[in-house]
């Protein structure tokens, strides 16, 4: 879980990471979700890897219910905003926190763990197949025109 002084850090980190990827313009109002940590601390929860005792990766895991949650029926659990630093990519840290998303998930009793992703993120859809997470085109969406988002699922 993050704590309370590392929300601006784990904030900034997360656009950071959005916008250097080529996953969001820094224009597009989206940035300021992606920025909310507290709001992301406050109403889900925020897990963090750290590599060197500094904040290097960052999921949302949140119920159904949840201000955050997009995809989820009753009795599931969705992740979202999964973000790696680049220099701290190949160490295990991005499939780490999905692990615990997985856990977060089965400890809540949930029958399925969602996640929404896009079409480039190749890499995280690696790690959600290597951990038994198949797509599910028909919940496949578009929070805006333009952009199209894949989602996977997990059953539990």
């Amino acid at each position: 879980m993050a704590r309370p002084d590392e929300l601006a850090t784990i904030g900034e980190l997360t656009a950071a990471i959005y916008v250097a990827g080529g996953y969001i313009n820094p224009d597009n109002s989206y940035i300021l979700r992606l920025r909310d940590a507290v709001a992301r601390a406050r109403e889900a929860e925020l897990l963090v890897a750290t590599h060197n005792g500094e904040p290097t990766g960052t999921v949302t895991y949140c119920l159904h219910g949840s201000p955050w949650a997009q995809l989820t029926a009753p009795g599931e659990a969705e992740f979202r905003m999964l973000a790696v630093v680049p220099a701290a990519r190949g160490l295990g840290l991005g499939e780490a926190l999905v692990r615990r998303c997985i856990s977060r998930a089965r400890e809540d009793g949930c029958r399925a763990l969602r996640l929404s992703t896009e079409p480039v993120m190749h890499a995280a859809h690696r790690i959600y197949r290597r951990l038994g997470f198949t797509r599910t085109p028909e919940r496949d969406w578009q929070p805006h025109p333009g952009v199209e988002l894949l989602t996977y699922a997990l059953p539990l």
